[in-house]
């Protein structure tokens, strides 16, 4: 797969569903149990016969659609909808609801009927037979003019990172899939601020459990696992490197600095990181500007190739200030200035021009100046919780080794004292660590990569409820 393909969300295709009006409900039917398609659906149509009568049957009178039953299921003939009512046959009703729904989207010319939708460009083959044989076919149809596709991001297989997107929201078909980056950008911060090679094999050892399922009240939480297997394994790395393993313990040599000993270090190398970061966030977005809105508006967003530009230059001038390199300050300087011109007249190209649009957009100027600089120095928060995380553990250990000088009694006290700070202290930093950098990849990565909100593929899925064909697994939407 090439990697401009690989780093997108999943190729849709706008595609009919052509079918005699007669054979409709059966193609229905393989179309939610393939579960591959997201069919266009009527707007305000009155509830079907099933729906009534679902409704009647749950004992409420409300709007709320079929697709809010806990549980549907699909008959591959027509049910008896009243005698369905009268065993009080949830499932059935609800699948058949859905069915309802469905079917009334269809458009019918003499004995064909069509319905619209949306499918992954993978899974176009496989729904395409399945339809075959119930006398249905799958057309392929132009993308409606103004109408952006669904976004569906790759899966990834078990160990994925997209719940790190979904939850800050559905990126816009046309930007980029930052599943990957993000997640490892992710571990990574939270290692700076929880480095001890002894926590991080506590949440490797944690994440083992969850990916086996154990324990049972935490299941729900299984989708977790691969965060904590990054996080643990990036936080063994940063202990390795500060040398802590359940805090300074000696059992470690330092091999690049320790914490307490080198604040200013840490801080510095946690901005520079940060400001990594910002940058790689900085280009994602250009491309994301690119593929949005061509050249025309990348060119002049703060969050495109302007906002690049000026974040780039503004870079490479403070390490020349830093450095005593006057060339690359001058370089610098000369291209944060141009990047920021380009930003003021894009941003005044959206005013309505005049004195008014030149005051707003020397506000917003100014706005941008001040986000990109606290938003750099925010990254300080990595060295921040890091020294906290080292200095509690610094505190517990300085504790057990004083209390283990008292005989019998000091030693008994000393296990107590490791034990208990060592899970208080774990499961503080652990916290903070893991909301700040997601905070941290939130607003101030996150903030540059997406501007406009996607919408998320929804494909229609409802298994059959025969036992026979039950027993034939369909995988419903795997475009791998």
């Amino acid at each position: 797969m090439p990697w401009s393909e690989a780093m997108a969300p999943v190729r849709m295709h706008r595609v009919a569903v052509i079918v005699p009006q007669a054979a409709l409900r059966g193609t229905l039917v393989r179309i939610a149990e393939a579960g591959c398609v997201e069919l266009d659906r009527a707007e305000e149509a009155a509830p079907g016969a099933a729906a009534v009568r679902l409704q009647r049957l749950r004992g409420r009178v409300t709007t709320t659609g079929p697709e809010s039953a806990t549980s549907a299921v699909l008959a591959a003939a027509a049910p008896d909808l009243d005698l369905l009512e009268e065993r009080g046959d949830v499932e059935l009703l609800a699948g058949e609801a859905q069915l309802e729904e469905r079917a009334k989207g269809a458009v019918q010319r003499g004995e064909v009927a069509a319905l619209a939708g949306w499918c992954p460009d993978a899974e176009m083959p496989r729904v395409a037979g399945r339809l075959a044989a119930a006398g249905g076919a799958l057309v392929p149809l132009p993308s409606p003019r103004g109408a952006d596709p669904p976004t569906m991001l790759r899966p990834g297989g078990p160990a994925s990172f997209t719940p790190l997107v979904t939850t800050y929201g559905t990126p816009a078909y046309a930007d980029l899939d930052p599943s990957w980056p993000a997640g490892l950008a992710y571990v990574a911060m939270f290692g700076i601020m929880f480095g001890d090679v002894g926590h991080g094999a506590l949440l490797v050892l944690g994440a083992l459990a969850l990916r086996l399922g154990r324990p049972r009240r935490l299941a729900r939480l299984g989708r977790l696992w691969p965060f904590l297997v990054g996080a643990g394994v990036a936080s063994m790395l940063a202990g390795a490197a500060y040398g802590e393993f359940f805090g300074p313990t000696g059992l470690l040599p330092v091999l690049w600095l320790s914490p307490l000993d080198s604040p200013a270090r840490l801080l510095a190398a946690a901005v520079v990181f940060g400001a990594g970061l910002l940058a790689v966030a900085h280009a994602a977005g250009a491309v994301n500007r690119v593929r949005e809105a061509g050249w025309g508006t990348a060119l002049y967003a703060s969050s495109g190739c302007a906002g690049l530009l000026f974040y780039l230059g503004l870079a490479l001038a403070t390490a020349g200030l830093l450095l005593h390199r006057p060339p690359s300050t001058v370089v610098g300087v000369t291209l944060a200035v141009t990047g920021l011109a380009l930003v003021a007249v894009g941003l005044f190209r959206a005013t309505a021009g005049g004195g008014a649009g030149c005051a707003e957009t020397a506000v917003q100027l100014f706005d941008v100046i001040v986000r990109t600089g606290t938003n750099t120095l925010s990254f300080a928060r990595l060295a921040a919780f890091g020294l906290t995380h080292a200095a509690l553990a610094d505190l517990v250990w300085r504790g057990t080794t004083g209390l283990a000088g008292h005989g019998a009694a000091g030693v008994v006290g000393a296990v107590v004292l490791l034990a208990v700070g060592t899970a208080l202290s774990f499961g503080l930093e652990a916290l903070v660590a893991g909301v700040q950098a997601l905070r941290l990849e939130y607003y101030e990565l996150f903030s540059r990569l997406f501007e406009k909100e996607g919408r998320p593929f929804r494909p229609w899925h409802v298994p059959p409820a025969e036992p026979a064909d039950r027993a034939t697994k369909v995988v419903p939407c795997s475009p791998g």
